[in-house]
């Protein structure tokens, strides 16, 4: 994957149905994006033929239809593009973003204590390399 993929909201949609399918076709890409969006086919299609272009998706072709399947991971991209969104619109500072989300969200118990696991991991990390 390229240092920071920046995924256009509709590359992105894609990316998201070849990630839950692991792999689809042009057709079966536009029936998953439907009726949020309904595309025409060449357009789901050129998309894919740009997103192959620069690295995201590859395919396989079997009689005429091709199979497209993603080559970035998703934990990859989202790692990516939540760096980039903190680094443009909070300079880098995560607590603040951090602010933003949880007063702009309603959070269950169970998200706050994942929230508190993942601290503690992080302060344990920090601790270790000392």
């Amino acid at each position: 994957m390229a240092e920071k993929t920046r995924l256009a909201e509709l590359q992105l949609a894609i990316m998201q149905v070849l990630w839950e399918h692991g792999e689809a076709t042009v057709a079966a890409v536009r029936d998953e994006l439907q009726p949020e969006r309904p595309l025409a086919y060449t357009t789901i299609g050129t998309m894919l033929a740009k997103m192959e272009t620069a690295g995201y998706v590859t395919h396989t072709s079997e009689g005429r239809v091709n199979i497209y399947r993603p080559l970035l991971q998703r934990d990859d991209v989202s790692r990516s593009m939540v760096t980039d969104l903190a680094d443009r619109l909070f300079q880098g500072d995560i607590t603040e973003m951090m602010c933003q989300l949880l007063d702009g969200q309603s959070v269950t118990r169970d998200e706050l204590a994942a929230l508190k696991r993942l601290i503690r991991s992080k302060e344990k990390e920090l601790r270790d390399a000392e």
